[in-house]
């Protein structure tokens, strides 16, 4: 966010005071256009938001007031951002005012647009959420691991926070918070902001956000969980039955935040700590400042999976201090995470443990440029998704293509080099967004020109693929990997001594290599020997299910195991991959059968994408009219 004050024009009333009465200075704020909010924010916009709220979970609704303390320039109106959102009543400075709700889009939402005048400095919006709202999931006690009592979540990313809270969702438009949160007695909320380490007894519950995030970032979860310790500034909220495990799992938190303080500077958020929530949630975790969502399918065991909260720490830094201005932009979240938590990876376990992470990134890279194909523009980094969901530019590109170009970017100018500029560049923009056209600029300014590098930054940010001028990713490892599955592919023995040492990175190698002309005696084989079928790593399971419908294997029960896979997790990757190997395999039948059971335990995010895929039709709920 920009805010450039009129410097001449300033000078020109205090030389002109005494002959004519005084006039405020006009302030002019500067904003990019924005295809995936109504807001509009050049002429008037939101810079604190009050929240005051009760948690019903009998009615599923959220039901209060938001506050929100505004900034004007000379506009008789402010627009938010609402979607499936019960208005009830809007003032401003306290008074009642005028309010209408524009026409609806299924993306997007309605535009509520507010009858403000010049002087205004306060809004107040009544409202509920309905059961069209889509950033919340209410869970029974028996979707929950302790099944004891219900759980609520929220899931903001990408334009969702429109869908449980009248605002401005657009990244570009940050605003500080607090909150007065009303729950059941018996139940612990805690948000993205200074949370409560006990639960309190009459359920009422306050919190402050005194950093500046965007709308998405505004997290909301509810249940009977408890809080774990790791350091002073980090440790973990989850239900009594994984606390200790997931106390143990994340257990090098601490030390992942010091590594990447040593990469980019201070963390700005005095407190890292991390919820573990239901199997529903649909992503592998979100960055929610000062509390980090993360999915129970990275409780491995053997801190296999944690490069996860290594990613969402990272996001710290690229992300919720420097944000993308638009999900047009998305991949200057998502690159330059990916990037930093290889660095935390290799600083923690080593450089062999983060190469195998970015060659897996590679390949995930491969895959989605191939499937891709026909659809060249979606492959370059800057998009352009004006009406399309900005959940179509969450994919490999912006994460791993984004990634390959800044670790190409380090290998030609050198790492130190590189280090020194992103940690300015960090510093430089705190609590700012940023377009990719200005990046570009501060790249060639500050670290290509001030080192006289030639690098072709436009080829990689603006053309599809993958330019030639790439960093090669190798891993001796997986060498080995990939020679031991040779030897078995020829002679169907494997020795399993030579597996025993193997991290999930390895395992995950050597079945994604499955080839095509494998046969389902090998894969029994397998089978018999490791128990893929009955895995209890997530990733692994994820990626044997896939090469199970690929080969058509049917072996160990295997189809059963896979239902059930599906209908208790909700991660969107996971059971994305499975259904596309459903589908992938003229199976798409089979899929719908599974899928039917399943779908009421995902969230919305992961639903719309399956929905889509599968070509399902869901039963359109009666829609809660908005006042």
């Amino acid at each position: 966010m920009k805010i450039s004050n009129s410097i001449p024009y300033l000078i020109l009333l205090i030389m002109t005071s005494c002959a004519q009465p005084k006039v405020a200075e006009p302030v002019v704020y500067t904003y990019v256009e924005e295809p995936h909010s109504y807001a509009k924010p050049n002429n008037a916009f939101i810079t604190h938001l009050n929240l005051d709220i009760t948690v019903n979970f009998e009615t599923e609704v959220i039901s209060g007031k938001a506050t929100y303390d505004i900034k004007n320039n000379n506009s008789t109106q402010i627009i938010l951002d609402s979607k499936n959102l019960d208005i009830e009543a809007v003032t401003a400075d306290g008074k009642e005012t005028e309010f209408s709700l524009g026409a609806k889009d299924k993306l997007l939402g309605q535009p509520l647009t507010v009858t403000i005048d010049k002087n205004t400095k306060q809004i107040a919006i009544v409202y509920k959420t309905t059961k069209a709202t889509e950033a919340l999931q209410w869970l029974k006690a028996q979707q929950t691991a302790d099944k004891t009592h219900p759980f609520l979540f929220t899931q903001g990313q990408a334009i969702l926070t429109r869908t449980w809270i009248p605002i401005q969702d657009s990244p570009q438009i940050r605003l500080t918070y607090d909150a007065n949160v009303k729950v059941p007695k018996g139940l612990m909320a805690v948000m993205s902001a200074e949370n409560p380490k006990e639960k309190t007894e009459d359920g009422q519950y306050h919190f402050k956000m005194k950093q500046p995030i965007p709308a998405y970032l505004i997290a909301l979860a509810v249940g009977n969980f408890e809080y774990k310790a790791i350091s002073d500034r980090t440790g973990v909220y989850a239900e009594k039955s994984m606390l200790t495990k997931v106390h143990d799992e994340f257990s090098d938190m601490e030390n992942m935040v010091s590594a990447a303080e040593a990469l980019y500077g201070d963390y700005a958020w005095e407190q890292f700590d991390v919820i573990v929530l239901p199997p529903s949630f649909p992503f592998g975790g979100m960055e929610n400042p000062r509390l980090t969502f993360a999915t129970p399918t990275v409780i491995a065991g053997d801190k296999s999976l944690t490069s996860l909260v290594a990613h969402e720490l990272a996001h710290s830094w690229s992300g919720n201090l420097v944000t993308n201005a638009t999900w047009n932009d998305f991949w200057l979240n998502e690159g330059f995470t990916v990037y930093f938590e290889m660095r935390i990876m290799e600083a923690l376990y080593g450089k062999e443990r983060a190469d195998m992470l970015a060659l897996i990134s590679r390949q995930d890279l491969d895959e989605e440029l191939a499937q891709l194909k026909d659809t060249p523009d979606a492959t370059k980094l800057k998009l352009n998704l004006k009406g399309k969901n900005p959940d179509d530019g969450m994919n490999s590109i912006a994460y791993d293509k984004g990634y390959l170009f800044l670790r190409t970017l380090e290998e030609t100018v050198g790492r130190d080099k590189f280090d020194a500029f992103l940690k300015q560049y960090f510093k430089a923009h705190a609590f700012s967004t940023m377009t990719t056209e200005t990046f570009l600029t501060y790249l060639k300014t500050n670290l290509l020109e001030k080192n006289q590098v030639t690098f072709n930054a436009d080829e990689w940010i603006y053309q599809p693929g993958v330019p030639e001028n790439q960093a090669v990713i190798t891993s001796d490892k997986f060498k080995i990997v990939e020679h031991i599955l040779e030897e078995f592919l020829t002679t169907d023995k494997i020795d399993k001594d030579l597996t025993k040492e193997w991290t999930s990175q390895e395992w995950v190698h050597f079945i994604r290599n499955f080839p095509a002309t494998m046969t389902t005696d090998q894969m029994q084989e397998l089978d018999t020997t490791f128990n893929f079928t009955n895995a209890t790593n997530s990733y692994i399971q994820m990626v044997w299910y896939e090469q199970v419908l690929n080969h058509d294997y049917h072996g160990k029960n295997v189809d059963k195991k896979i239902e059930q896979f599906l209908t208790t997790v909700g991660r969107r990757w996971y059971v994305e991959t499975i259904f596309k190997a459903f589908k992938r395999n003229d199976r798409v039948d089979d899929a719908l059968k599974i899928y039917e059971k399943s779908r009421p335990n995902y969230h919305s995010v992961t639903a719309n994408t399956i929905d889509a895929l599968l070509g399902f039709e869901p039963e359109v709920e009666e829609e809660v009219l908005i006042k």
